[in-house]
């Protein structure tokens, strides 16, 4: 599976390439809110934690066992989060936004000290940044929170420029596409929460007639 192969003129191997199509999958099952893109999510992960760990990105290929977890958590979130019904979409509220990017910087920190001290990886900083935003998008996305787009635009458009750096042309394509699917994604969601947030039917709105 770790044969080098040439597609469309870009080297890959099949594990990357299966990869590829799992994590195409995955988004645009959540795009649609759909739960089974969790267990693509599990899938696609796994095959990437082996193609991470080929290119020395330990940050990102130990990422990978943390998403298999979190995606167990975030498909029970998506059934069962909100008092044992499906979670709504919403927004994060100021606290929110505060401790999600006091949480990415200090997992920043964090990670790219231990990438740097026990790892062979050369881009410690780049892989620790990175993969401390990828837990926080993982995070907000099982909390259907719609700020996980704005956190996967920034991730997935650094990601591309590491990718190519490494010599992963096709995931570098993969997340170009991610881009392009988060923006969609982020359309989506927003209409979504507009519509979980409207009350019923024939409800009146308080102060209503």
């Amino acid at each position: 599976m770790n044969d080098t192969l040439v597609l469309l003129g870009f080297t890959t191997t099949p594990l990357e390439l299966l990869g590829f199509v799992l994590s195409v999958a995955t988004v645009v099952l959540t795009i649609l809110r759909n739960h089974w893109g969790w267990f693509f999510a599990i899938v696609s992960s796994a095959t990437y934690g082996v193609v991470f760990a080929g290119a020395r990105l330990y940050g990102d290929a130990g990422l990978q066992g943390v998403f298999i977890a979190a995606s167990i958590w975030g498909w029970w979130q998506w059934l069962r989060g909100a008092e044992g019904r499906p979670l709504p979409v919403t927004r994060l509220t100021r606290p929110g936004w505060i401790a999600s990017l006091a949480g990415w910087a200090i997992g920043f920190v964090a990670l790219s000290a231990f990438l740097k001290a026990f790892t062979d990886t050369d881009v410690p900083h780049m892989d620790g940044f990175l993969t401390a935003g990828s837990l926080l998008g993982q995070l907000l996305t099982a909390k259907k929170k719609i700020e996980n787009w704005h956190t996967w635009i920034v991730v997935d458009v650094l990601y591309v420029g590491l990718y190519v750096y490494k010599g992963l042309h096709l995931t570098a394509i993969l997340y170009a596409v991610f881009v392009v699917l988060a923006v969609l994604g982020l359309r989506a969601w927003t209409a979504a929460a507009r519509a979980d947030a409207a009350p019923p039917a024939g409800v009146p709105v308080a102060g209503g007639v």
